[in-house]
């Protein structure tokens, strides 16, 4: 199977295309690695260079962009929420065939799922200009119309129960995109960002790292692909899902597994006063979905003098996926306007990140320590000098000596 020609063909002429693919032989492993996998990260890249380079202009607020950080944690949380959506609607779509006069066959609703995403996954490619965001809805809309061709062919539903079929899968699935949705946002958040450009290329080490957590991430999908077919198999809804979480495991996981550090042994990490501050609030959390894991302790500071710094601590173990992503985006970069001014580098080969408003209203200053753990310094009325003090308060070395706390093989 050629992905560009089969992306061609089911975009522009799904009705002849969809009788090559009913009698087609694949797996669902193949399914994901070859085709799945390489489109569904169209939209999600797109959206990261958009909303984190590119941005958009909004009235009386001016650029607003996501922070880079956020933006690649939105990235992966979207990118790997977005497969285990396409294995959980095409169980949905097996499940509802009997009721609308179809034959069940796991695969081939694996297929029918996949393939009719494949317009919206296209189209994913405007996100780069979020103005032109309408442009995704309508390939949204129109891949709805390639599924409604798709299923009395893959899943032998009667032509004349198609509609309903695709009204209810529809429905099924924009329910089950609102909770990743939901996910996401809750995750990743949103914040404004300043105007920024991407500088020189990553060194060659790093895009290599990357290169090749990229292709751990795909062997490690093959694996979880034959225990998903096995366990559509077996019938058994909980095995069924199992293999789904697996499956997200899977694709952050990489070689190792990693406990990440308990919330409050992070939270004991951040001191009680800060350049003179001291904290106000408290707190911490663990997130949890699959084998993406998460650990995040965060204060706050302040004075009278209406400072204050909000410290966050986020040890994002061993999705390694992640930190090579991190690794490969944090190109370096310097930016400076009459108003305040951005850089991304390097500081004792640690990645960072440094905004700042050169009225002092507000700014922050980011640091990726030991490959897994991110501090975060977000102010208000403090200069930069303060957010650096406030994030190497912490401890650098305190979090280098747990690098390999929670790592089993």
């Amino acid at each position: 199977m050629n992905l560009i020609q089969r992306a061609t063909n089911i975009s522009l002429n799904p009705k002849t295309e969809w009788p090559v693919i009913e009698a087609e032989s694949t797996t669902n492993a193949d399914l994901f690695k070859s085709y799945v996998i390489p489109l569904s990260a169209i939209p999600a890249v797109a959206s990261f260079i958009g909303m984190s380079f590119i941005g958009i202009s909004m009235p009386f607020i001016g650029n607003f962009r996501v922070p880079i950080m956020t933006g690649l944690t939105t990235l992966v949380l979207s990118f790997v929420l977005g497969l285990l959506s396409t294995y959980l609607i095409s169980l949905i779509i097996n499940a509802l065939a009997p009721s609308f006069g179809g034959e069940k066959n796991p695969l081939q609703a694996l297929k029918v799922t996949a393939f009719a995403f494949t317009p919206a996954w296209i189209a994913g490619i405007v996100n780069i200009i979020p103005s032109l965001g309408i442009l995704g809805l309508l390939a949204a809309l129109y891949s709805i119309y390639v599924l409604y061709l798709g299923l009395p062919i893959l899943m032998k539903a009667p032509e004349e129960k198609a509609g309903a079929y695709t009204a209810v899968s529809v429905i099924c699935s924009i329910v089950l995109m609102v909770i990743v949705m939901a996910v996401v946002g809750t995750v990743g958040g949103m914040s404004a960002m300043s105007g920024m450009r991407m500088g020189r290329n990553a060194p060659s080490t790093e895009t290599n790292a990357a290169i090749g957590e990229l292709a751990k991430m795909g062997e490690k999908m093959a694996e979880a692909g034959k225990k998903m077919e096995s366990a559509q198999k077996s019938g058994d809804p909980q095995a069924q899902m199992n293999a789904a979480t697996e499956a997200l495991g899977a694709a952050l996981g990489g070689d190792t597994k990693v406990e990440v550090v308990d919330m409050a042994k992070l939270k004991a990490l951040l001191p009680e006063t800060v350049a003179g501050l001291k904290r106000s609030r408290f707190e911490g959390e663990k997130t949890a979905m699959g084998g993406f894991k998460m650990s995040k302790a965060e204060a706050q500071y302040r004075d009278d003098s209406n400072r204050n710094i909000t410290l966050e601590l986020t040890d994002i173990g061993g999705n390694k996926m992640f930190g090579a992503m991190f690794a490969w985006a944090m190109i370096e970069s310097d930016k400076e306007t009459d108003t305040s001014y951005e850089k991304m580098g390097k500081v004792d080969g640690r990645p960072t990140h440094e905004k700042f408003h050169k009225d002092g209203s507000s700014g922050e200053y980011g640091v990726l320590v030991a490959g897994r753990f991110m501090i975060e310094a977000r102010g208000n009325n403090v200069d930069m000098a303060t957010l650096k003090t406030a994030a190497n308060a912490i401890g650098f070395s305190n979090l280098e000596a747990m690098k390999n706390e929670g790592v089993t093989k």
